[in-house]
């Protein structure tokens, strides 16, 4: 979230920064609220002045024995007229609030300009894609034909955009899970966490989910209490620490978690509604890192490193994109994409976003540092996708499917599937 007075004093500066993401900043809307706000503040503090010194006076009167019936009166009046001031503060303050929690994140000044994915930047590849003697198969044709992913019992019992995965498949998923966390944990200093996959309203509007993208989440209603299934593990992990601060010299944090994930895919009909590449449930493994704004950039650079790990570990093609300024995220300041390669589609496909979000998430939750000399600031959060796991099984298959149906697994792997090949009878293969 953006303080007003910032905007205001950047002025025109925040309003061509926001056009570069397709965002029409309302500047002078912020403005007259911020400065009608300011004037009603100024109006209560300076009755609240007089109002202490009525009572000032009301004591000298009633000690002295003379009458302080007027300005008892005045008192009473000065009382009524500060808490009526203060209920249309409070409003403004609401007005302004749920104006500012609309308003994305700045990009920064290095993120390319576009208005689409179409004018993401590549910036290295990994990798050779696979080439095949016979026309490969997507994800979908031999998950089913192995048996050991079923779309249709899905659909039965949840309807569209939902995955049963089946023997060895169910335990590839469970296999590259523990696969990502031991090497978040182990190798790249990651805090493993179990966090809950049911979050209140503050918790989402703290990462930007809310209120803006409210279409997207799952809600329930349960016992007068409005919470919202999680979409990723970023919302619950970036809000472990809302509201509080932090030691500067205790950063950064890095935390790392394994959930479920929700998500409605509002607007999104029509695009991978075959497999397992978009549905309203999921897995995945999130990373978060909190640290001072200073390092922000540098923290990016070591996630994405760590994101781009676990597809070099399982020997999967993939390349690294810089998104443009308008296909970033609400929350994210600079972005990049690692997109893996599916031979079914012959193209490159997102698999992890990494993003660097600066202060805009900390402001929203009061994730606030201090220094030993007593400095306070904001936090900066980032967080990446480390990885999803139906995505990567996907690539997985894809990639590693041979001419006979069977599908080889990567050795990296093999420790925590406990085997090196799924047969095209979906048995478990040596």
């Amino acid at each position: 979230m953006h303080d007003a007075r910032t905007l205001i004093d950047l002025g025109e500066e925040a309003v061509r920064a926001l056009a570069r993401r397709g965002y029409a900043l309302d500047l002078p809307t912020i403005e007259d609220l911020f400065t009608r706000r300011n004037l009603l503040i100024k109006s209560a503090d300076d009755l609240r002045s007089e109002s202490k010194q009525v009572a000032q006076e009301v004591g000298k009167a009633t000690k002295a024995g003379g009458d302080a019936s007027a300005l008892k009166e005045r008192a009473r009046q000065l009382k009524d007229q500060v808490r009526a001031i203060e209920q249309d503060q409070e409003k403004l303050d609401t007005e302004l609030r749920d104006i500012l929690l609309t308003i994305p994140n700045f990009p920064a000044q290095d993120v390319p300009d576009g208005a689409s994915e179409e004018f993401n930047v590549e910036i290295r590849r990994h990798g050779t894609p696979p080439s095949f003697s016979f026309e490969p198969k997507d994800h979908v044709d031999l998950g089913e034909a192995m048996g050991i992913l079923d779309l249709a019992r899905a659909a039965k019992l949840s309807g569209s955009r939902f995955a049963i995965t089946r023997g060895a498949g169910a335990v590839l998923e469970r296999a590259l899970a523990n696969f990502f966390l031991t090497l978040h944990t182990s190798r790249h200093g990651y805090t493993e966490f179990s966090v809950p996959s049911l979050v209140n309203r503050q918790t989402v509007t703290g990462t930007g989910q809310l209120p803006k993208f409210e279409e997207d989440l799952f809600k329930t209603n349960v016992a007068d209490r409005d919470l919202y299934l999680i979409p990723t593990a970023e919302v619950p992990l970036t809000n472990l620490h809302a509201g509080e601060i932090l030691p500067a010299e205790s950063l950064p944090l890095a935390y790392t978690a394994w959930t479920p994930c929700f998500r409605s895919e509002a607007g999104s009909y029509g695009r991978d509604t075959r497999g397992i590449l978009r549905l309203h449930q999921f897995s995945k493994v999130e990373l978060v890192r909190i640290c001072r704004p200073q390092d922000s950039r540098l923290e990016l650079e070591a996630m994405l490193g760590h994101a781009e790990a676990c597809l070099k570990e399982l020997g999967l093609a993939y390349r690294v994109v810089a998104l443009a300024a308008g296909d970033l995220g609400f929350s994210a300041s600079f972005t990049y994409d690692i997109e893996v390669w599916l031979p079914s589609q012959n193209t490159y496909r997102e698999i992890s976003s990494c993003s660097d979000c600066g202060t805009f998430q900390a402001r929203r939750a009061a994730i606030r540092t201090r220094t030993r000399d007593g400095k306070r600031g904001l936090a900066a959060t980032l967080n990446g996708s480390g990885l999803p796991i139906g995505r990567t099984m996907a690539a997985l298959l894809e990639q590693n499917q041979q001419a006979d149906g069977s599908v080889v697994i990567p050795k990296a792997l093999v420790p925590f599937t406990g085997f090196a090949r799924i047969e095209a009878n979906g048995t478990p293969g040596a």
